[in-house]
């Protein structure tokens, strides 16, 4: 597959695949993964495992003379500098046999899943994009001064990576515990599953972020939605004010904020 400004791929946990960049600029992605713990540079690489098998047994496994290894790379090749492949691509060794998923979404190119006043936002989930079991992805865009209400995910946790502008995102952990942390274009934050918090642009113009979600699935439950779920008598008992006050409150989810 190849891929363009938006676009997404997905690689099943232990999947071999390869990335190439087409063309004589740089390419830039940012990599995401279900695990914290793991490193890239943790890869299991098919030129490290080769180069360390005895020629002998090479030899045997691909019916080739054992010779055919002696100029092979003795350790792991991770960058590779090669000719800019052919258009279209060659055909591989095995001939065509198309995988039964795709590897490849493309999301920006789409219209937004949600458009509010206050911002857009796109998003893609393991129903969207089936071979994407353990990851959602989002493309949050926030307008000047927007807010992304106050939520949670009871089902994920949340990864930022910020992508332009300025936000300021406030995290509650219940017991007394709430902070607020500013973010910058390349900055990365972390929102652990089940706290609540929200985005807000703080910059000067539209602020654009990456979100991942360790789920397939997408769930959130926002506060504003929360509230209007209940009558009012039961909201004026838990803060102790009287019905009227909530009668201003929202009816329905607010989601994004702004003007």
């Amino acid at each position: 597959n190849d891929f363009q400004p938006g676009d997404i791929w997905y690689f099943p946990r232990g999947y071999g695949h390869m990335l190439q960049c087409l063309g004589n600029e740089p390419c830039f992605f940012i990599l995401v993964f279900d695990n914290g713990y793991f490193s890239e540079f943790g890869t299991f690489s098919v030129s490290d495992w080769i180069g360390h098998v005895p020629a002998a047994v090479l030899a045997k496994n691909f019916r080739v003379p054992e010779a055919t290894f002696q100029a092979f790379p003795r350790q792991e090749v991770y960058f590779a500098k090669g000719a800019v492949p052919p258009e279209p691509a060659a055909v591989p060794l095995q001939g065509l046999k198309p995988p039964p998923l795709t590897h490849r979404h493309s999301l920006l190119s789409q219209a937004p899943l949600h458009t509010f006043a206050g911002g857009r936002e796109w998003r893609v989930e393991a129903k969207d994009f089936p071979i994407s079991q353990t990851i959602t992805g989002v493309v949050l865009e926030l307008n000047t001064a927007a807010l992304r209400e106050l939520h949670w995910h009871p089902n994920a946790d949340e990864w930022h990576y910020l992508l332009s502008g300025c936000v300021r995102v406030t995290l509650f952990g219940s017991r007394g515990r709430y902070r607020e942390e500013t973010l910058d274009a390349g900055d990365v934050g972390y929102i652990p599953q089940g706290y609540g918090h929200s985005i807000e642009n703080v910059g000067s113009g539209k602020a654009r972020i990456l979100i991942a979600f360790n789920s397939g699935g997408y769930e959130t439950i926002d506060l504003s939605q929360l509230l209007a779920a209940q009558p009012s008598d039961v909201l004026a008992t838990n803060f102790g004010r009287p019905a009227a006050t909530f009668d201003a409150f929202p009816k329905a989810d607010v989601f994004i904020s702004g003007d």
